[in-house]
Order: structure tokens, then sequence, then C-alpha cells
């Protein structure tokens, strides 16, 4: 899609397939894959929306229903599978800004726009798991791929967990009735 530095070695696939199935996989079967998901260049499904500047893709954010994730669910720690009868989630888990649109802004209108495309698709909630760094602590570019809080909230998205020290569980209602 276009060259993000750090991001370049996404890891979204990883919570898709099984583990095996990604160690096991090469980079270039990894990139064919999300450009497969994405649905680059179609008319079909898509798992995420591109964000362009003076019509340029410059950013990412992954949103789709959460049961796409399969690795979600088969983590060990139980906040990767809170409410699991819960009908409509849509998960929010990557963002990728190209290195030279970093730093003005676009992963805050990045995540708004998830709300505006889950009230399209359907959606009656959208959940994150965004990092908080520690004040006055920064985050690495890999860190901020899923994420950050303050993001989130701008977004209109309220934390609904905080399973460790930096980890947070963040959701938008979508739906009253939810």
């Amino acid at each position: 899609m276009f060259d993000a530095g750090g991001a370049r070695r996404c890891r979204c696939q990883a919570l898709k397939v099984p583990g095996w199935i990604w160690r096991d996989t090469t980079q270039e079967e990894r990139d064919a894959a999300l450009l497969e998901q994405a649905g680059c260049g179609t008319s079909g499904p898509t798992s995420g929306l591109v964000g362009y500047v003076d019509g340029k893709p410059a950013g990412w954010v992954a949103v789709e229903p959460r049961e796409r994730y399969p690795r979600i669910w088969a983590r060990q720690k139980a906040w990767m599978r809170m409410d699991p009868d819960l009908e409509g989630v849509w998960s929010v888990t990557c963002f990728v800004v190209h290195k030279g649109f970093r730093r003005q802004g676009l992963m805050y209108e990045l995540a708004a726009a998830t709300v505006e495309y889950g009230r399209q698709v359907g959606a009656r909630v959208l959940e994150g798991y965004p990092t908080e760094p520690p004040p006055g602590k920064t985050v690495i570019w890999d860190e901020a791929s899923v994420g950050l809080l303050q993001v989130f909230v701008e977004a209109g998205y309220e934390v609904h967990a905080s399973p460790t020290l930096r980890r947070r569980v963040v959701r938008y209602t979508l739906d009253a009735s939810s």
C-alpha cells in the first residue's frame, strides 16, 4: 500500500491466523494476505480504512468484526476475550501512518473515522486495545500501532477495562440497546 517505515512488517495478520501459519509464512505471503484482506483494488469487503492526504495514501486503521480475529480469542489473557456473547462488536486493532505524515494528527482522524464507518456497517460496539504510556514516557511506533488511549478517548471511546499497567480496552457504543 505504502512505505510505512517501521510498520512495514505489520503484524495484523498474526491476529487473523493460527500461530503456526503466521510463523511459517514469508513476508511476501503476509503482504499478499493483507492486500487480499484489505480488498485493495476491488469493490469487495475491506478490513479497514485508508486515510489520504492530498490524494496520497497516508494512513490505515484496521476495523472489522471481532470474530475475524480468531487469535484474539485464542489468547490466554482473559481481557482479550471479554464479553464473548456480545454481538455486533467490531475490533479496531491496528494503525499505520506513513512516516512522512506522523505527528500531524492523522491517527486521531482515523480513529474518528472508525465511528462513522461503524455506523455505516451496522456495528453495535467498536472495541480497541490501545496502550497508555506512563506519564512522561514516549512510545515507539510499534507500540503505538495498536493506538494510543488519548486517540480513542478523543474519538469518543470510553475505557471499558484496564487489564495491565499500559493496556486498555476501550469501547464506543453505537446502539443504545447493546
